[in-house]
């Protein structure tokens, strides 16, 4: 009998998921005689049709050079790091992932090993992925099931025809400037679904920050790692801001419009514009709508100074409830940790929603030490939602940050995981998506 590092037993499995590697012009095939593998952390294990599930519409598949697929030998019940086909021997080959739509959390990274030329991969998750009868299959878990970015609802055309739109009622506007690039040339769901009318609209505002995530998304210094995105170069006015804000809620049933967007630092930064914006909104529409802000919580005394300024919700980043573990991706400059804590208790006390951006990595989210400490946070913070988000980091390159936490911990798995939250905290939402207030206590 054969057990893996996950210490699954590997006869007691049904249908394997077979092996999916690129050639080095990165076209994908699938490799008979091997079953694909997920990694959690430094522990692997092969993909079946049980552990997987059809990879969603609106997924990508990822291809991984200066990198060698580790596989699972069907014949020999032996895990191998592929240099070549073994089909075709001299023919390289290399790792493929999959970049998974939003709503969905992975269980499993692609199963790899670095070599020695290897750069840092670009800022995605890295899901694993395998082939089974007719179609691709991920080791991930659905966790939101609302279809606010679901490509198939966001056609161009539509989006073309608000931008068109609001170009005419905010002529001079540069927010719904910046917006526009946001959708047409990024492609970013939550700035299409303001120019069609639907859901969350996006007011990114601030131009600093005062962490220096790892992963972010729109900075990047010495790194080597490129920005997926480009951030905001100004400040918007009150003005600017609140006339978005206003035509959103507006014109959509149950709008909801959010500051700290993946273009922009920390809106806590940019509290004397944002302030006197929430309440040019609030003087507008009234009770209407819902002002949101997606934030790393960092200064107290500044997010109590938007509550009363008439925000309805936050969410505050984590990767980890951990102090070490928080401040060593997060790279905090002039706050701690236990301010972050302090906005989510303050935000809690005031009533208002409070979410945690959760941003989770199979390995280390699932850890036994990491479950514990999040269990007791939960306990003991007013935490009304977990944002099951995936990090958006290379997975190897974060295990090395996290170092000596990271280290062979007992892995429970992310649906265990889930089940755990669930069952001690029945009460407690989970999701991807920040909700409009009518949804709060539903």
């Amino acid at each position: 009998m054969s057990e893996n590092r996950l210490g699954f037993h590997t006869e007691k499995m049904d249908r394997f998921v077979t092996a999916l590697v690129a050639n080095e012009k990165g076209e994908f095939f699938d490799l008979d005689g091997y079953a694909a593998v997920g990694m959690a952390g430094s522990r692997v294990v092969p993909l079946t049709a049980e552990t997987t599930m059809n990879m969603p519409f609106g997924s990508e598949y990822m291809f991984l050079p200066s990198r060698r697929p580790i596989v699972y030998d069907k014949k020999t019940g032996q895990f191998e790091v592929l240099a070549c086909n073994p089909h075709a021997p001299g023919e390289a080959v290399f790792p493929v992932a999959s970049f998974n739509a939003p709503g969905y959390t992975i269980c499993l990274t692609s199963a790899f090993v670095e070599g020695s030329e290897a750069e840092p991969l670009p800022l995605f998750s890295y899901g694993a992925v395998g082939w089974l009868g007719k179609g691709p299959r991920v080791a991930a878990v659905r966790v939101d099931w609302e279809r606010r970015q679901d490509l198939r609802l966001m056609p161009l055309d539509g989006v073309r025809e608000g931008v068109s739109r609001c170009r005419s009622l905010m002529p001079s506007n540069r927010l719904c400037r910046h917006l526009e690039t946001c959708a047409l040339v990024y492609g970013c769901p939550a700035a299409k679904n303001f120019f069609l009318g639907r859901y969350e609209a996006p007011l990114p505002t601030s131009t600093r920050c005062n962490a220096r995530c790892w992963g972010c998304l729109s900075l990047q210094r010495g790194s080597g790692i490129p920005s997926t995105q480009e951030r905001i170069t100004f400040t918007p006015t009150p003005d600017e801001i609140a006339e978005v804000a206003i035509y959103h809620i507006k014109h959509v049933k149950r709008g909801v419009v959010s500051f700290g967007q993946g273009c922009e630092g920390d809106p806590l930064l940019a509290a004397k514009v944002i302030a006197p914006a929430v309440r040019l909104i609030r003087r507008a529409v009234g009770r209407e709508g819902t002002i949101h802000m997606n934030t790393n919580g960092s200064l107290p005394h500044v997010v109590e100074r938007l509550l009363d300024a008439g925000l309805d919700s936050i969410r505050v980043s984590m990767n980890s409830v951990r102090r070490s573990c928080y401040e060593g991706y997060f790279r905090p400059t002039g706050y701690r940790f236990d301010n972050v804590v302090d906005s989510v208790n303050l935000a809690g006390q005031r009533g208002k929603f409070v979410s945690i951006n959760y941003l989770s990595l199979p390995g280390f989210t699932d850890s036994i030490p990491e479950v514990t400490a999040f269990l007791s946070f939960l306990e003991e913070h007013p935490v009304a939602m977990i944002q099951w988000r995936n990090l958006n980091f290379d997975p190897v390159r974060y295990w090395k940050i996290i170092g000596e936490n990271a280290n062979d911990c007992h892995i429970m798995g992310i649906p265990t995981l889930l089940e755990k939250v669930r069952a001690a905290f029945p009460q407690l939402k989970s999701g991807y998506f920040n909700p409009p207030k009518e949804k709060f206590k539903s």
